[in-house]
């Protein structure tokens, strides 16, 4: 039984690992409460997935995957209906939730994992595919590429700082300076590196690194 499976069940499938100690645990649950509230008000609309995973999915062989700060599961529940074995993590119990009922729903099976991922985690290696989509945390992107299984795919899309007006975090601290997406997975090898700012439909700029990378086969 894999790591992300030994902790207990709670309720809708959700497991929770007891972490962080109590003297971390304000900003944890500040932020917790933000998401926890921003999907019960249904404020946070986004459904269809994130187009860069819809579009690589086709190419990349079926088998264990996991989905990093999941929210309501739009790209989890893609996953499983591709007929990948999901893992799902987020700090967010109210997410979770929506994606577990969600799941059940359409007759699929997620391992829901909440979890604040600001704080260690002792994640399974093997995934044949790794998806990090607008979760800036590099030093986390860095550590997940050995979390893949020789071949594993990691899709993985950022907002780009930029100098230029774009839409999304008007904080830094939430977006990676240029190159260093590409310098955090630089064990694996790359299929796709760019670094793009785009008009997009609903009006405005997005500025945004995205990666598609391999974890390169061990040498004979």
């Amino acid at each position: 039984m894999d790591s992300l499976r030994r902790h207990n069940r709670v309720d809708l499938g959700l497991s929770r690992p007891c972490w962080p100690p109590a003297e971390t645990r304000n900003m944890s649950e500040a932020d917790r409460s933000k998401w926890n509230q921003r999907y019960a008000e249904d404020s946070y609309r986004k459904s269809n997935p994130v187009t860069l995973l819809s579009d690589w999915l086709p190419r990349i062989p079926v088998g264990r995957a996991l989905d990093v700060a999941c929210g309501a599961g739009r790209n989890a529940l893609l996953l499983a209906e591709a007929g990948f074995q999901v893992d799902a993590i987020d700090i967010s119990a109210v997410g979770l939730k929506r994606l577990a009922g969600e799941a059940r729903e359409r007759g699929f099976s997620i391992n829901c994992i909440e979890h604040d991922l600001d704080q260690d985690y002792a994640f399974a290696s093997g995934y044949d595919l790794i998806v990090v989509l607008w979760y800036v945390n590099l030093e986390l992107i860095e550590r997940l590429c050995a979390c893949l299984a020789p071949g594993g795919y990691l899709v993985c899309e950022e907002h780009l700082q930029s100098e230029q007006e774009v839409i999304g975090p008007g904080n830094d601290d939430y977006r990676v300076a240029p190159g260093a997406l590409c310098t955090a997975v630089s064990s694996l090898d790359l299929l796709l590196y760019e670094e793009r700012i785009e008009a997009i439909p609903e009006g405005g700029q997005l500025a945004s690194a995205r990666v598609v990378a391999t974890r390169p086969q061990p040498s004979n």
